[in-house]
């Protein structure tokens, strides 16, 4: 499958772990066509294009562009972002797949995706994967937990001020699972040039499990200074993520996955660091002081 061409959704990378930017790049530089679906042409898919990349402009609510992304293509790696629409994005994308004969297509999903899921977000994703199989599509899962990427944007503005990083975790020992962006990039470029990929099938992807006392321990090891943590409510961080710019959507999401970890508090047990990121992606998770290390100089200047 090398020699085909694959269709990259939120290839110019957006708010959560540009998953899509990094696996654009890590395709083209094993010699892989790539095609990049991108929202808008700005300096972004620029610098796709220098690497190699065709630019197509689109909309995956638009069932016409989308159908003319698809065209010609052999794989996709579909990552819609947290914000309204995932479930129309995902028809449309099943009917431009089944229509172009799609040989293989990788859906990033949430780490828990099924009906009884804690946020609305997971239960759609669990909808998102029937659709793509119910369309007969030969269609693999990955199934990624909190990024690090998330992490980041959750702390930058507290780092930036030198204040208290304020979330409603509960306490320090509240225990989050953690995947790094490009780890999750590099499993997908191994899931889309493997020759034999089973369909159907679902990948966790855990990098690293941590308490909340470690990821203060961790910016405070990197950033050279204390850094502390401030339980606030539900409500307040609502408020907060709003007035910020965070769409109803992923706050909505995101405010029932906090009550999620808050209830189930130091329970590590719940989750283990899966060997998917070693076997497909061929390489170690990235650790979570080490994407901070690369952050540092951005979170300072934010």
């Amino acid at each position: 499958m090398p020699d085909q061409l694959v269709l990259v959704t939120g290839a110019a990378g957006g708010r959560q772990g540009k998953t899509g930017r990094h696996l654009s790049a890590m395709l083209l530089a094993r010699g892989v066509p790539v095609r990049a679906f991108v929202h808008q042409v700005d300096e972004r898919s620029e610098y796709l294009r220098e690497l190699g990349a065709e630019i197509v402009q689109g909309d995956l609510l638009d069932p016409q562009s989308v159908l003319r992304a698809v065209k010609g293509v052999s794989s996709i790696y579909f990552a819609y972002p947290v914000q309204e629409g995932l479930l129309d994005a995902t028809a449309i994308m099943a009917v431009a797949a089944r229509q172009g004969a799609v040989r293989r297509l990788v859906n990033l999903v949430m780490l828990r995706s099924s009906l009884d899921a804690p946020t609305p977000r997971m239960r759609q994703n669990y909808l998102s994967e029937q659709i793509f199989e119910w369309a007969g599509i030969h269609t693999v899962h990955l199934r990624a937990t909190i990024f690090y990427e998330n992490v980041r944007a959750l702390v930058r503005f507290s780092v930036a001020t030198e204040g208290p990083i304020r979330l409603p975790w509960g306490s320090d020992s509240t225990t989050v699972p953690l995947v790094s962006g490009e780890d999750v990039a590099r499993v997908a470029a191994g899931l889309l040039t493997r020759p034999d990929v089973p369909s159907g099938t679902a990948y966790p992807l855990v990098g690293t499990v941590l308490t909340l006392r470690d990821i203060i321990a961790v910016l405070s090891r990197v950033l050279s200074r204390e850094v502390r943590y401030q339980e606030i409510s539900d409500e307040e961080w609502r408020k907060d993520a709003l007035t910020r710019g965070l769409n109803e959507h992923a706050v909505e999401h995101l405010s029932h996955l906090w009550r999620a970890i808050r209830a189930a508090g130091s329970d590590a047990a719940r989750f283990s660091v899966t060997d998917t990121i070693q076997v497909l992606g061929g390489a170690k998770p990235k650790t979570f002081e080490d994407f901070i290390r690369e952050e540092k100089s951005a979170l300072l200047a934010e």
